[in-house]
């Protein structure tokens, strides 16, 4: 099953590079249509948390973690396309032989710009709803972005590696289920995992510093904190999707199997077609 997965990740990767030689904007649009999806993640996960902060309940983050899984359900079924995830897809492609390094460094510069782009559009649009205005509201939000952006650099870093090493699983491993429910469930409870356990994804805080910093907020939370963060937990998260999966991935598993299955599954298609 693992070797199927493993199809489908390059399969995924080359349909990307495709959408990318075909449109260049196209594939920028949709990396920002992720980060969009995130930011709807963020808004109610800090929503839902901040009801629990405010009466400073211990549920304040699983509640918050729990909401904030619907966000990797929009990416999956809704077009987005995620830096993080991509940092796997195309490290083990290239790895394979079907992509190359300058195609590889491309898309990503692309598919995270795009992500950026995307967080700054998010926050802009809540800013103008005037739902996050009241400091009865956005308290928890604010408390977490203070946090994140005033962490140390190398705690950032791992953190970084840790968190996209289990949001790739939590695309890859349902790469192996059939049925949509149980996918849905094992993307949500790999994503509740990231969330309570405190790793730092760099999309989701680009949606959540950029939220952060349209709104009234204090001076510890700052465009040198947004840099501050980004930046390990950038690399980070480039490490963990590209060595802890991509490679890892990649060596553990014979290159003839996984082009056994390939070849196999064009020749389904074309039986089916």
């Amino acid at each position: 099953m693992e070797i199927v997965a493993l199809s489908k990740v390059e399969e995924l990767a080359l349909k990307k590079q495709k959408v990318y030689s075909q449109s260049r904007i196209r594939y920028l649009l949709r990396s920002m249509l992720a980060s969009l999806f995130i930011g709807f993640g963020v808004i109610v996960a800090f929503k839902t948390g901040n009801l629990f902060y405010l009466e400073s309940s211990p549920l304040t983050y699983p509640m918050a973690a729990i909401t904030f899984g619907g966000a990797i359900i929009l990416i999956a079924y809704g077009g987005g396309d995620l830096f993080t995830g991509n940092t796997f897809y195309y490290t083990y492609t290239a790895l394979r032989k079907k992509m190359n390094g300058i195609d590889v460094v491309k898309l990503l510069a692309m598919s995270y710009v795009g992500n950026f782009l995307g967080a700054i559009c998010f926050a802009i649009l809540i800013y103008f709803t005037g739902l996050f205005n009241d400091h009865s509201v956005n308290s928890f939000l604010l408390y977490v972005t203070d946090q994140k952006m005033n962490t140390p650099w190398l705690e950032l870093f791992f953190r970084g590696i840790l968190c996209n090493w289990l949001i790739c699983l939590a695309f890859f491993i349902p790469m192996t289920q059939k049925d949509e429910g149980a996918k849905i469930f094992t993307m949500v409870l790999f994503v509740f995992c990231f969330f309570i356990s405190g790793y730092e994804h760099s999309i989701a805080n680009m949606c959540t510093f950029a939220i952060a910093l349209v709104l009234n907020h204090p001076d510890t939370i700052s465009l040198n904190g947004l840099i501050h963060n980004l930046v390990p937990v950038t690399i980070g998260n480039i490490i963990g999707g590209s060595l802890f999966m991509g490679v890892f991935y990649y060596y553990m598993n014979t290159p003839n199997q996984t082009e056994e299955v390939v070849q196999q599954r064009k020749e389904k298609v074309k039986g089916i077609i």
